[in-house]
């Protein structure tokens, strides 16, 4: 480290010199490239040295730990974000326009919910796989999108083609009225509530009685996930479960959303789809709530106060925000859970992640890189067809269907 700050220093002071020789010579002719190769080392420099960094591994047990270490090589591989678009916001806003969106045909089911209400499931049946091709033991993959989230979101779509890459079966689960369905009674979602994912894995058990099954949740999905693991224990039949870009602590996450710049660039915009939604089923809703009150919300926090806390029946948004918090179940999580985070992630941030609450319970571990941003993770010189959080996807998934037996009792 002594060596590596000289060198810096002595970089600094070489190119400060250089630079300044280059604006007496003039900036023209063969000035223009040396300037051009002198600003570029340094970029290079300060990218290998400030930005590429290997993420850090934490679990609340060795053997947890072990396992990913010998299972996963990615989470002890440095992870190099795209060069020219390495900071957070940045990354969090490409995403959806850079990366591709694999070509994935669905089977849609509609479940009927106890209370009247259709869920709708997106299945990706995989009848080619070449590795399992009996469907009746074709491991299943359950995958949870964000707040506004369908099963035609890239991160999903990317997930699918992992997924069929491995020869398993996936199943989206779309959030009441996201997907284009019809809402039958006055209930939507939040994150707090896990009934309608409870009958969901349920309903997939019954179908695939034989199938191994486990699960993926990405930000409000990855919260939800999270919460169900806190409330089910042991009573629960998934195999593991992996989340990307969760938020921990709602009131740290709405602070941060309510900075002026993250306010203007995401909260705003998240806050408007959420409004799109309960307009599209405005003469279900309408009955049960002030929806002129509700649209004329300006932020996300806007809108819970006067929708999704009411409807949940909170008696205040603190109440809702508080048992939307996936940090006061962590220690009731009874299955193997790999928790990926940005430290950059505005969405999440850096000290509301639960790394303290992670140490306390062995079947718990945190991935945690520096950059990545909020469902960003890219990587490579232009990322079109995969990213880290892809790797870790499919890494992680592989490892948990194949050798989940090494995860059995994680406390001894």
């Amino acid at each position: 480290m002594i060596s590596l700050d000289f060198n810096f220093n002595v970089l600094t002071r070489d190119l400060s010199l250089y630079l300044e020789n280059q604006v007496k010579v003039g900036l023209f002719g063969s000035g223009v490239l040396s300037l051009v190769l002198g600003f570029s080392a340094a970029y290079a420099y300060y990218y290998l040295i400030s930005v590429a960094k290997k993420p850090q591994l934490i679990s609340g047990g060795k053997k947890f730990y072990q396992f990913l270490r010998d299972q996963c090589p990615v989470v002890s591989e440095t992870y190099y974000p795209t060069f020219w678009c390495w900071e957070s916001r940045i990354q969090t806003l490409l995403r959806p326009f850079v990366t591709a969106k694999p070509g994935v045909s669905y089977r849609n089911e509609l479940i009927r919910a106890e209370d009247g209400g259709q869920i709708s499931l997106d299945w990706f049946d995989n009848d080619d796989s070449a590795s399992h091709p009996n469907a009746a033991t074709r491991p299943t993959v359950l995958l949870l999108p964000g707040l506004t989230g369908t099963s035609r979101e890239s991160y999903i779509l990317h997930m699918v083609q992992q997924s069929r890459d491995l020869g398993y079966r996936c199943a989206v689960f779309n959030n009441r009225g996201v997907s284009g369905e019809t809402l039958l009674t006055p209930r939507t979602y939040c994150a707090a509530n896990t009934e309608d994912l409870e009958a969901v894995i349920e309903h997939i058990q019954r179908t695939n009685e034989d199938a191994p099954l486990m699960a993926a949740g990405v930000s409000m999905g990855g919260m939800m996930l999270a919460n169900y693991l806190g409330r089910m224990g042991r009573e629960t039949c998934l195999k593991g479960v992996v989340v990307f870009s969760a938020g921990w602590d709602v009131f740290e996450c709405t602070a941060s959303l309510e900075k002026p710049l993250d306010r203007f660039l995401f909260n705003s915009y998240l806050t408007s789809c959420l409004q799109a939604g309960v307009d599209r089923h405005k003469s279900v809703l309408e009955k049960n709530y002030d929806i002129d009150h509700v649209m004329k919300a300006k932020t996300l926090r806007e809108f819970d106060e006067r929708f999704t806390s009411i409807m949940f029946g909170y008696p205040t948004n603190d109440d809702y925000y508080h048992d939307a918090s996936p940090i006061h179940r962590l220690k009731s999580v009874q299955v193997p859970m790999l928790c990926l985070n940005a430290a950059d992630d505005v969405f999440s941030p850096s000290h509301a992640i639960p790394v303290e609450a992670v140490k306390q319970n062995p079947n718990l571990a945190l991935l945690i890189t520096c950059h990545g941003g909020h469902i960003g993770f890219l990587e490579g010189l232009w990322p079109r067809q995969s990213t880290y959080m892809d790797r870790v996807f499919k890494q992680f998934a592989k490892a948990v269907i194949e050798q989940g037996g090494d995860l059995n009792d994680l406390s001894s």
